[in-house]
């Protein structure tokens, strides 16, 4: 077991050093994959979800951080998430 957590750190610390667009790719793919035996896209999602990625690799897309989007949400909606 310990040789399978050593494993996955050097990997995970391999994967940060990668380029943006590379590891959007491979998050998209991980993703992907958890999904492959339950449940299968419709083409419409696939492609808007192709595009959304297409627009991140670009640059093309505004990125927020999870912690000031739940701040937003919380404030809107009186919540503490």
């Amino acid at each position: 077991m310990a040789g399978t957590i050593q494993s996955y750190q050097h990997l995970e610390e391999e994967v940060l050093h990668l380029p943006r667009v590379d590891r959007s790719k491979l998050a998209s793919r991980l993703l992907e994959s958890l999904d492959e035996d339950e449940h299968e896209l419709s083409p419409e999602w696939r492609k808007e979800l192709q595009r959304r990625v297409s627009d991140i690799d670009a640059g093309n897309a505004k990125l927020s951080p999870a912690e000031a989007l739940w701040k937003e949400v919380n404030q809107r909606f009186g919540t503490t998430f």
